[in-house]
C-alpha cells in the first residue's frame, strides 16, 4: 500500500478534527462543557482555509475536501443558530426538552354525556337516535366498537318494558364515561307512575 500523500494526511487530520469539534459542541450544548470549543473550531477553520486557497491536484482528494468543507459549513451554521438561540433564552435546533416523568396517555375524563327518558321508545324515535348517537360517540372516544342500532333499540325497549312492569311509567337512560369506560344505565323515574 503506497504512503499517503501530505494532502491525504491533512484531510485525515481535518476529518478527525471535525469529529472532535462535533463531539465538543455536543458536550457544550448538553451542558458538559462551560464554553463553546473556540480553539478546536479555529484549528479546523485554518485547515479548511488553507486547502480552500490552494489547488488540489488529485480529483479524489479534491472531492473529499469539498465534501468535508460543505459538511463543516453546515455544522457551523447549525452551531451558530443553536448558540444564538441559547443566548436569547429560547430552545434552539440542538436543545431538547427533557421529560421529567413519562406522560401517560390521557384518559377521557368522567362526565355525563346524555340523558333521555322514555315512556314508549317506539313512538320516540328522535330521542332514541340521539341517545344512540351519544353512546356511539362515547364508545369511539375510548376505542370501542359501536353497537348496531337494532341491538341498541332492543336493549332500550326491553329495559323500558321491564321497568314499566315494575310500576314506573317513565324510564331514564344515561350515557356517561367513568374511569375510562362507557357507562350506559337505565332506571325508573320516581313519582312517574301512570
Amino acid at each position: 500500500m503506497p504512503e499517503p500523500t501530505a494532502v491525504e494526511r491533512d484531510l485525515q487530520r481535518l476529518e478527525s478534527e471535525m469529529k472532535r469539534l462535533e463531539a465538543e459542541y455536543n458536550m457544550f450544548f448538553a451542558g458538559r462543557l462551560p464554553k463553546p470549543p473556540w480553539e478546536t473550531r479555529k484549528r479546523v477553520e485554518a485547515i479548511v482555509k488553507q486547502y480552500d486557497r490552494s489547488h488540489i491536484q488529485n480529483t479524489g482528494d479534491r472531492f473529499r475536501f469539498v465534501t468535508l468543507q460543505s459538511r463543516f459549513a453546515a455544522f457551523i451554521d447549525l452551531w451558530d443558530r443553536a448558540l444564538r438561540a441559547k443566548e436569547e433564552g429560547r430552545s434552539g435546533p440542538l436543545v431538547h426538552k427533557r421529560a421529567d416523568k413519562p406522560t401517560e396517555p390521557k384518559r377521557p375524563e368522567d362526565r355525563i354525556l346524555h340523558l333521555a327518558s322514555f315512556k314508549d321508545p317506539l313512538h320516540e324515535q328522535d330521542k332514541l337516535h340521539d341517545l344512540y348517537d351519544s353512546l356511539t360517540e362515547a364508545r369511539r372516544e375510548i376505542g370501542e366498537e359501536p353497537l348496531p342500532f337494532h341491538k341498541f333499540a332492543e336493549v332500550v325497549k326491553s329495559q323500558v318494558k321491564k321497568l314499566r312492569e315494575n310500576g314506573s311509567a317513565e324510564v331514564a337512560f344515561r350515557v356517561a364515561v367513568k374511569g375510562g369506560k362507557v357507562n350506559f344505565t337505565a332506571r325508573a323515574l320516581k313519582g312517574a307512575k301512570e
